[in-house]
């Protein structure tokens, strides 16, 4: 019995073995990609001269503020796009120099807790209405890949490129891209 327990065992482990060789080989990026990704263009953001100008002339108030939007999958496959504006918020948030706003549905569930607020908690305590902060900026963008095969070794690589725009005049203030190549032979990874 303790035979067929170890060797069902066995099987079990070497069906894991072979499923996690397959999805960490697939050519597809994991989870270290996006990071790097996210970190590298946020990086750049902030340390790009006009970003660096828009927070030294807040600074006599406080930071500028920015909020994630859209990150468009332009790819041929399934990304999902908000592990990319996740990572980039926490990054945001992370470095300190700019301050951050929460999304839009975030919003929504505090705007129905402060309206609750109004009818239910006392006068005291109840958060008033109208005091958000608003975004100065907005930063999205979008996510492509291209792939590119040879007999039986594939090598994809994904774009990830994204934009600060002032909400108020639109201007784009800074544009970046990074990208990452992931090879499905050896799961090597290029930059």
């Amino acid at each position: 019995m303790k035979k067929k327990t170890f060797g069902l065992a066995g099987a079990v482990i070497l069906i894991m073995a072979l499923l996690l060789a397959a999805a960490v080989s697939d050519g597809t990026w994991s989870s270290k990609e996006v990071q790097t990704v996210c970190d590298d263009l946020v990086s750049a953001c902030l340390e790009s001269p006009a970003v660096g100008r828009s927070i030294s002339a807040k600074r006599g108030n406080q930071a500028p503020t920015v909020i994630v939007g859209h990150f468009s999958n332009d790819s041929s496959e399934y990304i999902d796009t908000t592990i990319v504006s996740s990572k980039m918020e926490t990054a945001i948030i992370n470095d300190g120099r700019l301050r951050f706003i929460a999304d839009s549905g975030i919003r929504q569930d505090i705007r129905s807790e402060r309206q609750d607020q109004q009818a239910n908690a006392s006068e005291s305590t109840a958060k008033e209405l109208g005091n958000e902060t608003a975004a100065d900026y907005m930063l999205n963008g979008s996510v492509k890949s291209i792939v590119k095969t040879v007999k039986r070794n594939s090598t994809r690589t994904y774009y990830v490129y994204a934009q600060l725009t002032n909400i108020e005049s639109n201007e784009i203030i800074w544009k970046g891209d990074s990208e990452v190549s992931v090879n499905s032979r050896n799961g090597s990874v290029r930059r």
